[in-house]
């Protein structure tokens, strides 16, 4: 450890961990991210951020739990195991893009979790190779997704509808395509999250997306 973090007690490698969330900003919701190492880093930062930042507390899943690493190399040194989550213990479920959907969609355990998670209703989110895993899930029939362009013939392929436009919206479903998108997706994510779009509308944004 360098003299700088002796003396201030930070241990560099966990400098990208989000600082706990002051109480009275705290919810009392869960919401879980589920990625591996090279993940995109931006793809996975963003959201982690974003979600810490408006109130929720955010776990993050991978399939051995530990450290992992992105893409570019940042990452975080403690993560959970798949093994010791349950998807009724949070409100959203967020699968960030890069590499690490091709680990994730050849995991049996996070394909269960997935499917759980995908049947009890609640908002599911993907971004650029994130829908690989709900593709290998086998939840995305008749849904309207976007991706990265390389995976919307995966997406066609398992019965779903490619969609390449920023932010897709389709029934629990949020994805879009990639990093450039994360503006919009969150925006999405955060309405879903807070109860600000209504079935009705959601029929609408799907409908005026076709």
């Amino acid at each position: 450890m360098s003299i700088t973090a002796t003396i201030t007690g930070i241990n560099k490698a966990d400098n990208y961990a989000v600082a706990p969330i002051p109480q009275r900003l705290l919810k009392k919701e869960k919401v879980v991210i589920i990625t591996a190492d090279n993940t995109e880093d931006l793809e996975f930062f963003y959201p982690y951020y974003r979600l810490t930042e408006a109130g929720y507390q955010v776990d993050v899943v991978t399939p051995k739990g530990g450290e992992f690493k992105a893409k570019h190399g940042l990452g975080l040194q403690s993560t959970k195991a798949i093994s010791d989550v349950r998807p009724a213990d949070y409100v959203l479920l967020y699968i960030p893009g890069g590499k690490a959907p091709q680990e994730l969609r050849k995991n049996d355990a996070v394909l269960s979790f997935v499917k759980e998670f995908t049947a009890s209703g609640k908002p599911v989110a993907a971004i650029c190779h994130g829908p690989q895993v709900l593709v290998s899930a086998g939840v995305i029939q008749g849904k309207q997704l976007a991706s990265w362009p390389e995976v919307g013939s995966e997406i066609e392929e398992a019965g779903g509808i490619f969609v390449d436009e920023a932010l897709v919206e389709d029934g629990q479903f949020i994805t879009a395509r990639k990093p450039g998108d994360l503006h919009r997706h969150l925006f999405g994510v955060l309405q879903a999250l807070e109860g600000k779009v209504s079935k009705k509308d959601r029929d609408e944004r799907k409908s005026s997306a076709a």
